[in-house]
């Protein structure tokens, strides 16, 4: 009880430093994992395979998710210009000649003094993202050493893949491009206008570019889509319930939060979505592959 009541404490003090809960992963998985460890003090046997758990589970997972970030923050530019037109004339072509996003705001959008119910929808299921791969890492580690590291395979190969494409291919989103004049028409970035009515949760570390987090051309492939579709495809392919396709329904309604808040284009989205199957299925294979050959191996010589 000691140790929940400090580590309960120590939360909230946090909490009030940063001005709500914080969403950036150097953060939020300490904070997660020390948890576990307040949680395990009274079971000596519990406690030890949390700490063995940490050095030799999390440890080199974060440290290969912190060099990303790192390396995802100076992706802006560096082999070819920032590209905008493509994605802006693919857009065209799914919305009948308008892009999606400058529609869905024209209708929707009723500025930041007069914020609806599914603007503030359209924040959770995008700050969701944050907290969503995090969550099933968690879950995870603790009910299964193998499914966890299976999954963790998939972010690690999602998230390098991803930032492999954005030093190849940096990108405007919409609300940078109709800002540079790329766009006919105002596509407002409205994540930190919503987010300003709803003080509970911190962003500032995603933005700061000292720590490289922040990178405004880093949306292709949209990685809040690929990371929200692999959640649902892992889970699918995992659980027996007859409600389990339901799950895509997140991907969805993140498509519609990405594309309605300016962050990503549709076709992003899509990129996004072919990023995850390919690393999933690539990754089951070469499992698949993997446990054949040592069955052979195995086999007794006729």
């Amino acid at each position: 009880m000691l140790a929940l009541a400090a580590y309960a404490a120590a939360v909230v003090k946090l909490l009030i430093h940063y001005g709500g809960v914080p969403i950036a992963r150097d953060l939020l998985v300490p904070i997660v994992l020390v948890g576990f460890l307040a949680v395990s003090v009274a079971s000596v046997a519990r406690l030890r395979r949390v700490v063995v758990g940490i050095f030799v589970d999390w440890a080199p997972f974060l440290l290969a998710l912190w060099l990303y970030d790192l390396v995802r923050g100076y992706a802006d530019g560096a082999v070819i210009g920032v590209q905008y037109a493509p994605q802006i004339r693919l857009d065209e072509l799914f919305g009948g000649g308008v892009v999606p996003s400058l529609w869905l705001q024209q209708h929707l959008w009723h500025g930041s003094a007069s914020v609806r119910w599914y603007d503030y929808l359209t924040w959770v299921v995008y700050i969701s993202y944050f907290f969503g791969t995090t969550a099933v890492l968690v879950v995870l580690w603790w009910r299964s050493r193998r499914l966890f590291w299976r999954f963790a395979s998939n972010v690690l190969a999602l998230s390098f893949v991803g930032c492999l494409t954005f030093f190849l291919y940096p990108a405007d989103p919409p609300w940078l491009a109709s800002q540079q004049g790329y766009i006919v028409g105002s596509i407002e970035r409205l994540i930190g206008p919503i987010g300003s009515h709803i003080p509970v949760i911190s962003g500032a570390r995603l933005w700061e570019t000292g720590t490289g987090y922040a990178n405004p051309v880093a949306s292709m492939p949209s990685l809040h889509a690929a990371f929200t579709f692999l959640i649902a495809l892992f889970l699918v392919t995992r659980t027996r319930s007859r409600w389990r396709h339901l799950l895509w329904l997140y991907p969805l309604a993140m498509t519609f939060a990405l594309v309605y808040s300016g962050e990503h284009y549709v076709v992003d989205v899509l990129a996004g979505w072919i990023y995850a199957a390919v690393v999933f299925f690539g990754i089951e294979w070469a499992i698949e592959a993997y446990s054949q050959r040592g069955r052979a191996v195995a086999q007794p010589s006729s």
